[in-house]
């Protein structure tokens, strides 16, 4: 990881290296982070599905069902990681540790939730789309939401003195 930063900080010339150099590994460490959710949420996702097709065959809203459980899960592995990798906030501060919790919960609730539920619907009812691929489609557009929403708002320095890996921006 550190060999793909160095390359990226040499091909742009700028005034704060260590700057671009501290942003750009904090934005790969993100998205490792957010490889290993992603699977955590997709595989729980068709665990549930599975699980729920087993119990109440036929049940139309089973993939609603799967992608809240789905959510709930990979929402806290994901703000575990980060908060430990990739926006270092005081995990001793239990006020801190939970506003940020709540924060997280929050941003992923607005894609997780909401956002992923339209689009599989779209996905699903509207285009015909399986509904094991549609999770993975829906990660084009919610993995960016995730991380400006996480990044300018749930581990915000701004407001809480919440991280010291990140300043709020980006």
């Amino acid at each position: 990881m550190t060999a793909v930063v160095d390359v990226a900080v040499r091909v742009r010339p700028v005034q704060d290296k260590e700057g671009i150099r501290n942003k750009l590994t904090q934005f790969a460490t993100f998205c490792m982070v957010g490889v290993t959710n992603t699977a955590v949420s997709y595989f729980t996702n068709i665990a549930v599905l599975s699980l729920v097709n087993l119990i109440c065959p036929g049940l139309s809203f089973d993939y609603i069902i799967a992608n809240v459980v789905a959510f709930l899960l990979s929402v806290y592995w994901s703000f575990f990681w980060n908060s430990r990798k990739v926006f270092n906030i005081d995990t001793r501060n239990k006020a801190l540790r939970r506003r940020a919790l709540l924060r997280s919960y929050v941003c992923y609730g607005m894609t997780g939730i909401v956002l992923n539920n339209l689009l599989s619907t779209l996905w699903i009812r509207g285009l015909g789309i399986s509904k094991y691929l549609a999770p993975l489609i829906n990660l084009l557009i919610t993995i960016p939401v995730n991380y400006l929403t996480n990044k300018k708002w749930a581990f915000s320095v701004k407001d809480s003195g919440a991280a010291s890996g990140g300043d709020g921006r980006m």
